[in-house]
């Protein structure tokens, strides 16, 4: 797979209702900055098999060229990039819910917040 011509990328569970919240919020501040992409799509199932270890479902990553960050440790950079990078103008996807009500409850929000806490990843490509 070629990382250069698709990252920076925000590779996020696309099953989970806080995910896709959150992927939502990159996308419009992103501005076009990013390619998002979900854990179970087809190209995120390959950039998990290719780039990424076991624990790549625990967490969202922000796959740059060169890293790709898990977690919390993916927050910094994103941040980074949302503020300071150079609009790619990538088009702006529409993101689709695919969530029972099981996730929208508080103990979800709760348990998927520590998560993100918690875990925190660092793979250099």
């Amino acid at each position: 797979m070629d990382l250069q011509k698709i990252a920076p990328v925000v590779l996020y569970d696309d099953q989970c209702y806080l995910c896709t919240k959150f992927a939502k919020l990159v996308n419009f501040f992103g501005k076009g900055k990013f390619h998002l992409v979900g854990h179970y799509s087809s190209l995120g199932e390959k950039l998990r098999s290719e780039l990424l270890d076991s624990s790549a479902l625990e967490m969202f990553w922000f796959i740059d060229k060169k890293t790709a960050y898990g977690g919390r440790a993916a927050l910094g950079p994103l941040l980074r990039a949302v503020l300071f990078s150079k609009k790619k103008n990538i088009e702006r996807l529409e993101i689709q819910e695919m969530c029972d009500s099981e996730c929208k409850t508080a103990k979800a929000v709760f348990i998927r917040s520590a998560s993100l806490i918690r875990n925190s990843k660092k793979i250099s490509l």
